[in-house]
């Protein structure tokens, strides 16, 4: 159960019946078949205002909370109503080919280009001083002043060969 207002409804019930949470905990175990009740830590956490408070409680709990402040669970408490967004259905193998995603007309930076390529920054340098060892410049490495921008096109050309070759 979602308690209504943030729980200022229950709060305001607990007032009108005078009651605190360790009384309210008490009460709890009065009307409780089993005669355990609710602690007063979780009667804290349904009641309060602060960091530690929860919106929502189980069924059991906010059945009792209700019965304890003699008030009715709809009065303080709303049954969440959910809805899925997506099927819960068993998926089905694709068989088509998948969609690459569509390159960009422009340059990029190198933030721009690791996720593109989702790796990270750290292996476009490696990539871009292993050339430089090599005396190469890295395909797609053009430099605007100071900093780096990457052509996607000639960067991932480059990758294909290097796997056809390997």
């Amino acid at each position: 159960m979602r308690r209504l207002d943030k729980g200022a409804p229950l709060r305001a019930a607990m007032k009108a019946a005078g009651l605190d949470i360790p009384r309210l905990a008490a009460r709890t175990k009065d009307v409780d078949p089993t005669g355990e009740g609710l602690s007063k830590a979780y009667i804290g956490f349904i009641a309060g205002a602060g960091k530690t408070a929860r919106e929502e409680c189980s069924d059991r709990a906010a059945e009792l909370v209700a019965a304890a402040l003699g008030r009715e669970v709809e009065e303080l408490f709303v049954a969440p109503v959910f809805t899925l967004q997506e099927s819960t259905s068993t998926r089905r193998p694709q068989t088509g080919e998948r969609r690459k995603p569509e390159l960009p007309e422009r340059l990029m930076d190198q933030r721009e280009l690791s996720r593109f390529l989702r790796k990270s920054l750290s292996w476009i340098d490696k990539q871009i001083q292993e050339a430089a060892e090599q005396g190469e410049t890295w395909p797609g490495l053009i430099y605007v002043g100071r900093s780096r921008r990457f052509d996607p096109h000639a960067v991932l050309a480059s990758m294909q060969r290097q796997r056809t070759a390997a």
